[in-house]
């Protein structure tokens, strides 16, 4: 007799895979059988993490820091994380009002939970990171993309936001630098932006993973630095993975208002409970041992900043192709649609003819552009643009 399997939950049913861990999955596993593929579907930094973090990570390690620790972090990190605030931004937050998680993804997840409920609506700018509508949905919630393209910088613009607001309109979502554009907020459209949010009383989950990876002389604005009604309602991530190269370390933080980040906490006491304990160590000596992880970063920022420039002038060399230099992360974001094909079956041939990995725009909920990330080499930059170039003539 055969039995009929039970059917899963709504939740796994309607859950989306990341395309972006796709694309690189399917570019490892070519490369694993002998092909030579240029990756740019990766997003994380291809430097290991510091000496400086690994060795404080193998120290408490070896000391016996492999039990339980509070569900919030351990003490001396949220102290440091503090303190880095303080110093960098002049944020005034207590120990309280921040988690560490198992990544910034996590953390991002356990934002949404915090202050959304099945029905509500969470505005999520386009192109966006892969992670938020489904993070948005798995919480019951209902994403409303904004779409801004290349024609703004692809920045909100008030007015965007102001247009997508409901009466059930709860969280609006910000990502500056931006993953996949690697666009930058300046302070000022982010004031403009924010003000709009609380006219209507939305909570703001600001994510800022990638503050530190930032060109051209521009700084990073901290949105909960805007004023104390939008610290208020303002949920801070951020984390060690692109700053550190720490990616599997898998260390996100968040700075909340108190009753949020009380209420992300014991969300996650119920979840995973702690992040490795020991892995906490590493990710303290990340901002407590400031000269050398400040030498780090400025190696790894002098070659992205190198990748970045020659992507860009290379890309926009192509016939057909067009391109924005962005100004923050690690990621560049070409605009395709002149080929008259879908950034899917684009991609899909472009990997198949030419051995080159890049994520489809629509991915992000932009049809018509690819991501390309050059954390990579030069030597990879610059085949695989020769790649994409020969790919395009043959649309012709």
């Amino acid at each position: 007799m055969s039995i009929t399997p039970a059917p899963l939950s709504s939740w796994a049913r309607n859950v989306s895979p990341s395309p972006t861990l796709a694309v690189d999955a399917k570019a490892k596993a070519m490369m694993a059988a002998g092909e030579d593929v240029c990756g740019f579907a990766a997003g994380e930094p291809d430097f290991d993490t510091p000496d400086h973090i690994k060795d404080a990570c193998i120290a408490a390690l070896k000391s016996g820091k492999t039990k339980y620790a509070p569900t919030p972090g351990i003490e001396p990190l949220r102290q440091a994380i503090v303190e880095r605030y303080a110093a960098e931004y002049g944020l005034k937050a207590t120990v309280g009002q921040v988690v560490v998680s198992p990544g910034g993804k996590f953390n991002c997840y356990l934002g949404v939970l915090a202050t959304c409920s099945p029905g509500d609506e969470v505005i999520v700018p386009a192109p966006y990171w892969v992670s938020y509508p489904e993070m948005v949905k798995l919480a019951g919630a209902v994403p409303k993309y904004v779409l801004a393209d290349d024609r703004t910088g692809f920045r909100l613009t008030p007015e965007m936001v102001e247009a997508a607001i409901t009466p059930k309109t709860r969280l609006l979502i910000l990502n500056s630098p931006s993953n996949p554009t690697g666009a930058v907020y300046s302070r000022q459209e982010l004031e403009a932006i924010v003000a709009v949010a609380l006219k209507h009383n939305l909570y703001i989950l600001s994510d800022e993973m990638y503050e530190h990876l930032i060109y051209d002389g521009l700084k990073p604005t901290c949105v909960a630095t805007l004023g104390k009604e939008v610290e208020a309602r303002t949920i801070t991530v951020a984390g060690f993975s692109k700053t550190y190269a720490m990616t599997g370390w898998r260390i996100g933080t968040t700075v909340a208002p108190l009753p949020i980040a009380k209420a992300i906490g014991e969300l996650q006491s119920q979840m995973t409970s702690n992040v490795t304990t020991f892995a906490q160590f590493g990710a303290l000596a990340a901002l407590t041992q400031k000269e050398k992880t400040a030498a780090a970063l400025q190696i790894m920022l002098t070659a992205f900043d190198r990748r970045r420039k020659l992507l860009h002038s290379e890309l926009n060399k192509i016939p057909g192709v067009s391109c924005l230099l962005a100004q923050g992360a690690f990621y560049l974001f070409p605009k395709i649609a002149s080929f008259g094909l879908k950034d899917m079956d684009f991609c899909s041939r472009l990997l198949e003819e030419q051995k080159v990995a890049a994520v489809p725009g629509s991915a992000f909920g932009a049809e018509g552009y690819l991501r390309l990330s050059y954390a990579t080499s030069d030597a990879v930059i610059t085949k695989g643009v020769e790649r994409l170039a020969k790919f395009c003539a043959s649309l012709k």
